[in-house]
């Protein structure tokens, strides 16, 4: 005689997993930009659930007997998946805060687009960054271990434990400071060039005041800006990647 009573349970732990990964999945870069439609991302947390279930079904415990307490699992799932997707999308955010001071530098903060990794307008220098950094961690196979940081995530975070709530709000701001300060570091080689282009502009000003120096100054700017952009690019893309498999790195084993 066939018996079905394992169904529950399995349906249980599947809808559980799902709910985990698919909040990762919306926050993560790369896996869950806005440009990709939802139902191929709901179809890639289906998948990747299906591939996860044998390997962590195990850290789930019986179906609760009462709503709140299925509440509570489902809510801190989804919490935990958030929570470890917004990591990697607070990183990315410090390729916007490098692109908007790199675009104000070089007079180019009025060239606006849509940034399909946010869905939103954005500098254009900011976008550039953010589709290449997007780019290269699928070129350098660090989706895969977004990947390994869904899987690595149920021994850090356990289903059915408390949300250990300082511990995100403390991380949260840290991540968050530490994007600023990558995202002005990889913009510092652009402020020392706005601060002298801008001082020797003021010099020439006033040393030959006859000469329009609107007319000369704009287009200077943009042409020294983007070959400095060009010269420093990959060594601005490689300390992001380094940055961002560092931050990733806390949750993969």
């Amino acid at each position: 005689m066939i018996t079905i009573d394992f169904l529950p349970q399995t349906a249980f732990t599947f809808m559980l997993i799902f709910s985990r990964l698919a909040a990762m999945i919306m926050l993560m870069p790369a896996l869950g930009e806005t440009s990709i439609p939802a139902q191929v991302r709901l179809v890639m947390a289906f998948l990747l659930s299906l591939v996860m279930m044998p390997l962590v079904a195990s850290t789930y415990g019986a179906i609760p007997v009462t709503v709140p307490g299925l509440a509570f699992i489902v809510f801190t799932e989804i919490a935990v998946g958030l929570f470890i997707g917004g990591v990697a999308r607070i990183i990315m955010s410090a390729l916007h805060v490098a692109g908007n001071i790199i675009a104000l530098q070089m007079s180019l903060a009025f060239a606006q687009n849509v940034d399909p990794t946010q869905g939103q307008q954005g500098v254009l220098i900011s976008n550039f960054l953010s589709l290449l950094a997007v780019t290269l961690i699928f070129a350098t196979s660090l989706d895969h271990l977004l990947i390994a940081a869904m899987r690595d995530s149920y021994e850090i975070f356990v289903p059915g434990q408390a949300i250990p709530v300082g511990d995100f709000s403390q991380m949260a701001v840290k991540l968050v400071s530490d994007a600023f300060r990558i995202g002005l570091q990889l913009a510092a080689p652009f402020l020392v060039f706005g601060l002298v282009f801008y001082v020797g502009i003021g010099l020439l000003s006033r040393l030959m005041p006859q000469i329009q120096i609107f007319f000369i100054a704009m287009p200077a700017n943009i042409t020294l800006g983007l070959v400095l952009l060009l010269f420093l690019l990959g060594a601005m893309m490689t300390w992001f990647l380094q940055a961002f498999e560092q931050s990733i790195s806390m949750f993969a084993g």
